[in-house]
């Protein structure tokens, strides 16, 4: 059974930082991309970040550029997503996927997810 258990959300104020975590378990293969992703209430889910299998590609929404960094210890089989600047609009509740995925469209999207975890900004 493949799980993945976020943690590290909570409240911060606009310009803190917050630091989320991930543990994947239960993949049967090694070697797949990972992602956050996040949904805003009354929004589509969106990526927010995503990490190629060895951590040496990382693709960032535009929105988080600059702002956000994401890494990976397979060691651990672990996911992380720094989160700096923090903006009222990052807001969300914050998903794990993976393995990554890709629609015709480009779209990503991810096998599984984990539950998710809150991040609220304030302004």
């Amino acid at each position: 059974q493949v799980q993945l258990v976020e943690s590290g959300g909570g409240l911060a104020q606009a310009g803190g930082s917050l630091r989320l975590s991930c543990v994947v378990s239960g993949l049967l293969y090694n070697g797949y991309r990972m992602g956050w992703f996040r949904q805003a209430p009354g929004k589509e889910r969106e990526y927010v970040a995503i990490i190629s299998r060895n951590g040496g590609s990382t693709v960032l929404a535009d929105s988080v550029k600059g702002r956000f960094t994401i890494s990976r210890d397979n060691g651990k089989n672990a996911l992380y997503l720094q989160m700096n600047s923090l903006k009222p609009e990052d807001t969300a509740l914050y998903y794990c996927g993976a393995p990554v995925v890709q629609g015709p469209s480009g779209r990503y999207g991810a096998d599984h997810w984990g539950q998710g975890t809150q991040v609220t900004v304030s302004s």
